[in-house]
């Protein structure tokens, strides 16, 4: 399973649009947005509050998207190119963006239900209980079917950026320029937000069945440093592998055991919130990005 980063799109973090000295406020308000979202670019991670920010800068940035698409100075200079190739780069990133979106949020309703009776079989286990290994397993499990998916959303994102990569300089007016080069530039940071969601839900699993001393060497690989029973370096995701971990290793205290189920209780409650507001994000951004795709096609359509 590749390992897939924000970072591999920092090439785009440098990118300038220089716009028309005379640019419609609207282009101008969608560059400001798009200039916040290089910014998270910059200092983008694969914990649950940088990609919630990413994807509430995305929902910022489609709503001034809707605005300079309403214009009729826009509607009026893009209907003149309906013919131009890239009409079809923009009208087909917008059903891959959809797709992707759809997949993934999908991909975490299914986690969200998961985690929920994972919740509940922590909080039925009794000490020296080992049942919990059952729904650890199918939670692992479920886990590597979302990665799956995540492999297929990540190839198809890579698609999007290529068809950009190779597209010609485009040689039009000034405002159908500064627009159709704004709305290539919000496809390739809507592409590096996704990407990083995507990292989050393929974060690499730890496996539950190994020894004491395995599992330890594994965390030490992955750089985590456990100080004061705080994972540093980690996602939630990873911070839940590693209590679910920690809890099915035997250990003859009974306090110990105590404090492994609250840990699992916290780390888990905690993933739930994260993918509670990533859901919540996701449907919010999923509303602009069909709105968009309708402007797209009210302009475009004979």
């Amino acid at each position: 399973m590749p390992t897939f980063s924000p970072k591999n799109s920092t090439r785009y973090g440098i990118r300038s649009i220089s716009l028309p000295a005379r640019s419609h406020p609207s282009t101008v308000r969608t560059e400001e947005e798009l200039n916040k979202l290089r910014s998270w670019e910059a200092s983008s991670s694969s914990k649950v509050e940088t990609i919630c920010a990413g994807l509430s800068g995305l929902v910022d940035l489609y709503k001034c998207i809707e605005d300079l698409l309403k214009l009729p100075l826009t509607q009026q200079a893009l209907a003149q190119h309906q013919d131009e190739k890239w009409v079809d780069e923009l009208l087909d990133c917008s059903v891959r963006f959809l797709d992707v979106l759809g997949n993934t949020r999908d991909a975490i309703l299914l986690l969200k239900g998961n985690v929920g009776e994972l919740q509940s079989g922590v909080r039925r286990r009794k000490i020296g209980d080992s049942g919990i290994e059952n729904h650890v397993s199918a939670y692992l499990s479920l886990r590597k079917v979302v990665r799956k998916e995540c492999t297929k959303s990540m190839l198809l994102l890579k698609q999007t950026e290529a068809s950009f990569d190779a597209s010609p300089p485009l040689d039009l007016n000034d405002h159908v320029s500064a627009v159709v080069r704004v709305l290539r530039e919000a496809s390739l940071v809507t592409s590096s937000v996704f990407q990083s969601l995507l990292q989050f839900l393929s974060s690499p699993l730890l496996k539950s069945k190994l020894s004491k001393w395995a599992f330890v060497s594994r965390l030490v690989q992955k750089g985590v440093l456990v100080r004061n029973n705080q994972q540093e370096s980690v996602n939630e995701l990873e911070k839940v592998d590693f209590a679910l971990n920690t809890l099915v290793m035997n250990d003859s205290s009974k306090d110990v055991e105590v404090e492994k189920i609250q840990s699992a209780e916290r780390r888990l409650q905690g993933l739930v919130g994260g993918i509670e507001g990533i859901e919540n994000e996701l449907e919010c951004l999923f509303r602009h990005l069909i709105n968009t795709r309708v402007s797209f096609l009210n302009i475009f359509s004979p």
